[in-house]
């Protein structure tokens, strides 16, 4: 019986038909690996993720955790699978050997990831933020720290957060006031409180590193006088063993609408509960040098919000596949043109209306994977493409990709998750099916790690822009490689070329209208339209680029003539949307620009 998570057959399609992650193997870091190891590595990762994280996906959102003024409590299940998936070695897939990394391509672990995400995305988001976490270290921290800190994450028994965000500040970090004073010994003791922490208290590891921004007293005002730390949860000897408990207090869980199988916390930091060494504040360690903690902590958060974008399109596909499940087993109604009602019902799925919703799902999330899959693989061509010229094209287009690839799942999966409801119609909406829970996990993917708006003033006010217009080249570039290709192979496929090239012509147009006199705020004004209507130009040209990956027109299977019909339907129903979109952006409206807070 098929998976209801993920589809194994889409994911080999574009990863070795599409993708060709074998042809990495013949580069040194993946010389020892083939693609039976590649796959080897996809059956664990779907084992393990079908047996023990989807099984308590529903238990773990029924009770969530509970915290009685001393203990963050879960059910056992969540313990009993991450320490599963610890034994898996996947935590540490893409990581070098050195580190006890596996040394996978990232394009192969991201797929695996992305069955845990599919299956139990609450319980994944321990892991998730560990390796995030520990990658950061890899690239900022010192020897000792990596020792001390990073080995026991690869290993499981320690799991890591990040910690930005404060009550009074949110996702404005230039205003943050937790403060790190430096002592004799080198080490720094903070004060203050840190809000949204995802994974900020529990006891499923023996320990958890957090990563924190703070204020160095004397420092530079704003972002610039920002500087990273760790602090853990309980403190670490020069020997590995475990310690005091740090000043970090649990002041309280934030009671969520979904995703609620993940703690989140409100931490604070030297309040004076736990007094390490009999003096105040929490103990901390400088990761680099000062005042560069932001441009650090960017570095996780950049990995986050591509893995926020994958875990928003692992709800979206695994809805879909319930929700298709369902309408080919439903009977219901009969045919329009069907006038006898001794007639048997014809199940859900022969209805047109019903095919609509499913086509619509299958065109969101079948075109969000294979972007995801897309910016892992350049990932692996920015660190291991023979010419620097390549690595560096590949870190460019990656950077104008993340917040389309954060956002554009987050937004339409999550629409996906709505049709799923709507194909079940009365029973989506209730607990004794899942869609109802995908829906609610995936509508914390808009807000966390840069909401839907930040990301929009991301891409429009900073990722096209940067290097004199680069960022927006490289990408207009490389759509425009596989619109000529696309032409070339002729018939259906040189057809949406020409529809694509329409739309990438207006990106240009679009953005340099908006840049045309150098207003930001007027620019900026529209900034989450075209976001949107970036993302579905972004999503065709994904579907062109699996339309290309396909047989021979004609040839192939259902499969196959199910990825043309999806292009089809995107390409005939959604990209054109944009064209509205960029209407309103190239007349630089400003009707919510002039709009007063006091008309409301």
């Amino acid at each position: 019986m098929p998976s209801t998570l993920l589809s194994r057959r889409d994911l080999d399609f574009l990863l070795h038909e599409w993708l060709r992650v074998a042809e990495l193997v013949e580069r040194p870091r993946y010389a020892e690996h083939s693609r039976e190891t590649f796959d080897d590595a996809l059956d664990l990762a779907e084992q393990v993720a079908t047996e023990r994280f989807a099984p308590h996906n529903r238990a773990a959102d029924l009770a969530e955790p509970t915290f009685d003024g001393e203990r963050v409590r879960l059910i056992p299940q969540v313990r009993a699978a991450l320490d599963s998936f610890a034994e898996t070695g996947l935590l540490a897939a893409a990581m070098d050997a050195t580190v006890g990394g596996l040394q996978l391509p990232h394009t192969v672990a991201a797929a695996c990831f992305t069955w845990f995400q599919a299956a139990n995305v609450a319980t994944s988001a321990y892991p998730f933020l560990t390796l995030g976490n520990a990658n950061l270290l890899l690239a900022h921290g010192s020897a000792e720290q990596v020792d001390t800190y990073v080995r026991p994450m690869m290993e499981g028994r320690f799991f890591g957060t990040m910690c930005l965000s404060e009550p009074h500040a949110g996702s404005s970090l230039a205003d943050i006031t937790t403060r790190a004073e430096e002592q004799p010994d080198g080490t720094y003791r903070l004060f203050g409180t840190k809000m949204w922490i995802s994974g900020g208290d529990h006891e499923l590891a023996e320990n958890i590193v957090h990563l924190v921004l703070a204020r160095i007293p004397g420092g530079p005002p704003g972002v610039k006088g920002i500087s990273l730390f760790i602090v853990p949860k309980v403190l670490v000897g020069p020997d590995g063993s475990l310690g005091d408990r740090n000043d970090v207090v649990l002041a309280g869980l934030n009671h969520k609408m979904g995703f609620r199988g993940t703690t989140n916390a409100l931490l604070t930091f030297g309040d004076g509960r736990h007094t390490p060494g009999g003096s105040a504040g929490a103990v901390g360690h400088l990761v680099g040098a000062p005042h560069q903690g932001l441009a650090q902590m960017f570095h996780m958060m950049n990995e986050a919000r591509i893995g926020v974008g994958a875990g928003a399109t692992a709800l979206g596909y695994t809805g879909y596949l319930k929700s298709l499940a369902y309408a080919r087993e439903r009977p219901q109604g009969r045919p329009v043109g069907a006038k006898d009602p001794a007639t048997a019902q014809v199940a859900i799925i022969e209805h047109p209306d019903v095919r609509r919703m499913l086509l619509a799902q299958k065109s969101y999330v079948e075109g969000a994977l294979a972007l995801v899959l897309y910016c892992a693989r350049l990932l692996d061509e920015q660190r291991t493409a023979p010419a620097a010229a390549d690595r560096e094209r590949a870190h460019l287009l990656l950077d104008v990709l993340t917040p389309i690839t954060k956002s554009w799942p987050s937004q339409w999966c999550l629409a996906a998750n709505d049709l799923a409801i709507q194909v079940l119609g009365g029973a989506g909406y209730t607990r004794d099916h899942d869609v109802e829970q995908h829906y609610r996990d995936n509508r914390l993917n808009p807000i966390h790690e840069g909401t839907h708006g930040i990301q929009a003033l991301d891409l429009l006010g900073r990722k096209v822009t940067m290097q004199g217009g680069a960022g927006l080249a490289v990408l207009t570039e490389t759509i425009g490689a596989t619109i000529a290709r696309a032409r070339q192979a002729g018939g259906a496929a040189a057809d949406l070329a020409g529809r694509l090239a329409d739309a990438v012509d207006r990106v240009g147009a679009v953005t340099r209208r908006l840049w045309a006199d150098g207003d930001p705020v007027l620019a900026l004004a529209n900034a989450s339209a075209y976001l949107e209507a970036v993302g579905h130009v972004a999503i065709a040209w994904m579907w062109l680029e699996q339309v290309l990956a396909l047989p021979p027109e004609g040839g192939g299977d259902a499969f196959h003539a199910g990825k043309r019909q999806a292009a089809r339907y995107f390409f005939t129903v959604e990209l054109p949307r944009t064209g509205p979109q960029f209407d309103l952006l190239a007349s630089r409206d400003r009707t919510t620009l002039d709009m007063r807070p006091d008309w409301f």
